[in-house]
């Protein structure tokens, strides 16, 4: 028994004669598949609590001829009779899984719960957090034990982040922002709908709580200030007093000083007035505008720190969009505290001089006899001016007058005060949510991509052998999520790639709680804040010592993903078909496509597992390779063209429904790609052989007779045979 880089180096397939080749059930020579697969590399998934129930389930699967396979894990956090979960194997039933591996030469990989859906932690609200985020890294956590107790191998997990607007599948590298919806021409490939060009609508998040806060809608108009610029070149004077050059577009006040920085809270750019409507000018912005505006602002800020901005620096136009709403409500804010804040000082003032005037009358008062006093009373009236002359007033002494009127202005200083105080914390408050306004995918590669590297670590410590180690997978999933795309898909791997090399060789990281000075202004506030700084950061439990080359390689080795053939397909009914070509022309375009995003993820030597499954390109029907439309032996010749070697699992869903069970999409995917059946029997008087690939798959399961083919590890040695020539079971 050979073990060769993770797995057996061959199945129990021996030779017999009467052997069943390709061209003897029906397939040409030159229709042969460009990639020889044989029956012991293609294996099967298992899903626990559907198609199988136990371990004697597994077996079974064994027993009909499978090589490989994929036990999966339908239950999420607590399983049930239908959808199990890892933990519901107890020790007896891993030890029985790996005898079983031992004695009939196969390998397991593993399939996390199909309701983990990403690392960014989202509940049934739509709303992210990092609690769930770590629930579901425990979910794939017990997932990587249980394939370690296998020995090693893949460990499948779902991505499938957020949902984006598949109109602007962006992905930030180092040079540009670049849509992956277009293409080198410009031409829109993907969309869902005939308006999503137009309406496509984005979720916000907040850094700080990472709750969805809002959507903005292409479609979308908003009201935002006409800011005042220079219109043309002069030298004149800068907001400090220097004498600067300003040249056309720079903001400037309203003494035409130029503005140092634009986008300051309080002496930042300025609305145009109008002099003859007396109004400050606004104007109805499209979300267009704010693409500019975002690239303004980028410009701005790289300049202002004399550096290239990272991924989390820039301003995207759909933050600047729902940030121009935010100003407004800032800009708001600012100004009643202001406007309340003067009132504060003619109050006090007021206060201020009325004080002084009792004490005067309280003098007066003291000093004159109380048959005098009747000269400085004065007729007073609580209902104005107007009712007095219809309501009878009264006469009160000038101190009385003065302490009502001292207590009615207290009360308007303890107004103006307590109302100029809440709008200028409201004012901070917006400002604050208008800078921790993030796209979700700022959130992933903050927060998510850390539940990644952490798995692979996990991954790392839980390894037994170097040369079998366990890979945490990210899978393919849906085109409607991000991680559908397998340009999003790398940028995942990448990026938790890096985290994880980050973590293992940085002797401190952030843990995400700061131990930052509880008093301190607000520009060291904000910057204390800032992602990645020392206040930021603690002792590192994952540090090795490792230099970044090693931690690099190990990291490769850990996260890797998993091409789903069925799952990429599913983009086919989003497709937009150029109307200069025919149907057969735009279908050709599809396949190119999708055989080049395969190519891409191949080369970069990322594929760490493979699922093979059709469909016609809508829905996620499991059909057996060849029943559908996707080019799916073509991305395996891609794949073993870059010297995959891993595990390639068909998951026969439709087939446990439409056939006579999931078994028979195996042998459905054996006969696509060519695999040779061997027999026993000398023909003559004897038993014919079966020659058609279908009497193989329909003569043994479901049928009364008895087979005259075997698969896997039990069929019969070659160097004898019964005397009769009875073809053995």
């Amino acid at each position: 028994m050979k073990f060769t880089d993770g797995y057996y180096s061959h199945h129990p397939m021996v030779d017999y004669f009467n052997s069943m080749e390709p061209e003897s059930y029906g397939m040409k020579a030159d229709n042969r598949p460009d990639v020889n697969l044989g029956i012991n590399d293609i294996g099967m998934s298992v899903p626990m609590g559907i198609s199988a129930q136990n371990v004697a389930g597994i077996y079974s699967k064994i027993r009909m001829g499978a090589g490989k396979l994929e036990i999966q894990f339908p239950g999420y956090r607590v399983g049930n009779r239908n959808q199990q979960t890892p933990e519901m194997l107890g020790e007896d039933q891993r030890q029985a899984l790996r005898e079983m591996q031992m004695a009939n030469e196969v390998r397991f990989n593993t399939h996390a719960s199909f309701g983990l859906m990403g690392m960014m932690g989202r509940d049934e609200r739509g709303n992210f957090s990092t609690y769930g985020a770590y629930q579901d890294l425990f979910e794939l956590k017990r997932a990587i034990d249980f394939q370690a107790d296998m020995g090693g191998g893949s460990v499948v997990m779902h991505s499938g982040e957020f949902e984006r607007p598949m109109t602007d599948i962006f992905i930030d590298d180092e040079t540009h922002r670049r849509n992956l919806a277009r293409d080198s021409s410009g031409r829109l490939m993907i969309k869902q709908a005939h308006t999503q060009e137009f309406d496509a609508k984005f979720d916000l998040m907040d850094a700080r709580t990472s709750q969805k806060m809002e959507t903005v809608q292409k479609d979308r108009l908003v009201s935002y200030p006409v800011w005042k610029r220079a219109k043309e070149n002069y030298t004149g004077l800068d907001i400090n007093g220097n004498r600067v050059l300003i040249r056309k577009g720079d903001y400037i006040d309203y003494e035409n000083k130029k503005i140092i920085d634009p986008w300051d809270a309080t002496k930042g750019r300025v609305p145009e007035y109008s002099e003859k409507t007396g109004r400050f000018e606004v104007a109805r912005r499209h979300f267009d505008y704010f693409k500019e505006e975002a690239q303004e602002y980028n410009e701005y800020l790289k300049k202002k720190k004399g550096r290239e901005l990272n991924f989390y620096e820039k301003i995207y136009p759909e933050e600047m969009f729902l940030r121009a709403t935010l100003e407004t409500q800032e800009g708001h804010a600012r100004g009643w505290a202001l406007q309340y804040g003067e009132r504060v000082d003619r109050e006090l003032k007021t206060l201020e001089k009325l004080r002084k005037a009792k004490e005067f009358y309280q003098k007066l008062e003291k000093n004159m006899p109380e048959d005098e006093k009747w000269k400085i009373m004065k007729q007073v009236s609580d209902f104005g001016e107007v009712t007095s002359t219809l309501v009878p007033s009264e006469s009160k002494l000038p101190t009385k007058i003065l302490d009502d009127a001292i207590k009615n202005q207290e009360k308007g200083l303890e107004f103006a005060r307590q109302a100029s105080t809440s709008q200028e914390q409201q004012a901070f408050d917006t400002h604050e949510t208008k800078e921790n306004l993030i796209t979700p995918i700022k959130r992933l590669e903050q927060h998510g991509v850390r539940m990644y590297a952490e798995a692979g670590i996990h991954a790392l410590r839980r390894t037994k052998d170097p040369n079998n180690p366990v890979v945490v997978a990210i899978e393919n999933l849906f085109p409607e999520r991000f991680g559908g795309h397998l340009e999003e898909l790398k940028w995942v791997i990448k990026k938790s790639r890096e985290r994880m090399v980050e973590m293992l060789t940085s002797p401190k990281v952030q843990l995400g709680v700061s131990r930052m000075p509880t008093e301190m202004d607000e520009e060291k506030l904000n910057d204390a804040m800032t992602p990645g700084r020392e206040s930021m950061l603690q002792e590192n439990p994952y540090y090795m010592g490792m230099g970044k080359e090693e931690a690099e390689k190990i990291a490769a080795r850990h996260i890797k993903a998993t091409l789903d053939t069925g799952h990429l397909n599913m983009w086919k009914k989003f497709w937009q078909e150029d109307p200069r070509l025919t149907k057969e022309q735009n279908d050709t375009k599809f396949r190119e496509w999708y055989l080049k995003q395969v190519e891409s993820l191949a080369k970069e030597g990322m594929v760490g597992n493979v699922h093979l499954a059709d469909n016609y390109g809508f829905q996620d029907d499991h059909l057996s390779p060849g029943q559908g439309n996707a080019p799916i032996k073509e991305a395996v010749a891609i794949l073993k063209k870059y010297g995959y070697d891993r595990a390639i699992t068909v998951e026969p869903g439709a087939d446990a429904t439409t056939d006579l069970s999931d078994f028979h999409g195996l042998m459905k995917t054996w006969r696509l790609f060519g695999s040779s059946v061997y027999g026993m029997g000398t023909g003559g008087g004897g038993p014919q052989v079966p020659q058609r690939w279908g009497d193989v798959q329909y003569s043994y399961f479901g049928q009364n007779r008895p087979p005259y083919f075997v698969f896997g590890g039990y069929a019969p040695s070659n160097d004898w045979t019964l005397w009769t020539a009875v073809p053995m079971e």
